[in-house]
C-alpha cells in the first residue's frame, strides 16, 4: 500500500524551500544548539535570501516553563546570551524568524537543553518532513510526527506540531523517551491538539521509549 511519504517522495524536489533548512533538519550533526556542541558544517543558505517562516511571538519561559525540567532532577535557567552553532538547525530556525532558547544547567553550566521553534509553510514542513523520515529514527509517542537521532552523545529531537517544527537536543537525550518531557510541553503550548498527520507511516528504524529516563551529566 502507498503511503503519504511515497507520494511526497515523488515531488520532493520541486518544493520551493531552501535546501540549507531540509539539510539543517536532516543533519545528524550540529544537534546541538550552542557553538560549543557543534559536530560539523552545514551548508549555508545564501545570505540574501529572505525568511520563509513567520515570526514566533512565544517567549522562551512560555515555551518551556519551569516544570518541564523536573524529570531531569536538576535546576536549568534560560542563558540569554547563548548563540545557537553555526550551520545548525537552531541557527536555520533564528534564520526563519523562529524563538530559539538555551536553558543552562544551574549546577554545571556545561550541560544544556536547546530548544528551537520555527512557523513554517506547508511545503517546507513537507521537505523537513521526508528529509528526516529518510534519515530514519520515527517516535510514535511522541503524539505529533517525530525523529529522535544520537550523534557523538548529542541527542536531538524533532517533532511537527503543524505549522511549527520544534527541534531540541541536549546531551541529556539518550533516548527518544528523554525528550519527550521538553516536546510534549513546547507542543501543548502551540498546538495542544495537534497530532501525527493522517496517512503518515512509521520508520522501521523507530526506537521511541515513553518513560522519560535521562540522567543529568556532570
Amino acid at each position: 500500500m502507498t503511503s503519504r511519504r511515497s507520494v511526497r517522495a515523488i515531488s520532493v524536489a520541486a518544493l520551493a524551500v531552501p535546501a540549507a533548512l531540509v539539510l539543517a533538519a536532516c543533519s545528524g550533526g550540529d544537534a546541538d544548539g550552542t557553538a560549543t556542541r557543534s559536530a560539523g558544517p552545514t551548508p549555508s543558505a545564501s545570505a540574501t535570501a529572505a525568511p520563509i517562516g513567520k515570526r514566533v511571538t512565544q517567549t522562551c519561559a512560555e515555551l518551556l516553563p519551569d516544570t518541564a525540567f523536573a524529570v531531569y532532577g536538576q535546576q536549568f535557567e534560560l542563558d540569554g546570551s547563548a548563540e545557537p552553532a553555526k550551520g545548525s538547525a537552531a541557527a536555520r530556525i533564528a534564520q526563519q524568524r523562529g524563538r530559539v532558547c538555551v536553558f543552562d544547567e544551574v549546577a554545571d553550566n556545561s550541560v544544556t537543553i536547546t530548544v528551537a521553534v520555527a512557523d513554517l509553510p506547508e511545503k517546507s514542513l513537507t521537505n523537513l518532513k521526508d528529509a528526516l523520515y529518510e534519515r530514519g529514527g520515527s517516535v510514535p509517542t511522541y503524539t505529533v510526527e517525530g525523529y529522535f537521532s544520537l550523534t557523538d552523545d548529542v541527542g536531538r529531537a524533532d517533532a511537527f506540531a503543524d505549522p511549527y517544527w520544534i527541534t531540541t537536543s541536549s546531551t541529556l537525550f539518550t533516548e527518544p523517551g528523554s525528550a519527550q518531557p521538553v516536546v510534549d510541553a513546547v507542543r501543548q503550548v502551540l498546538a495542544p491538539n495537534a497530532s501525527a498527520t493522517p496517512g503518515a507511516s512509521v520508520s522501521p528504524s523507530a526506537t521511541a521509549t515513553p518513560t522519560p529516563t535521562a540522567t543529568p551529566a556532570g
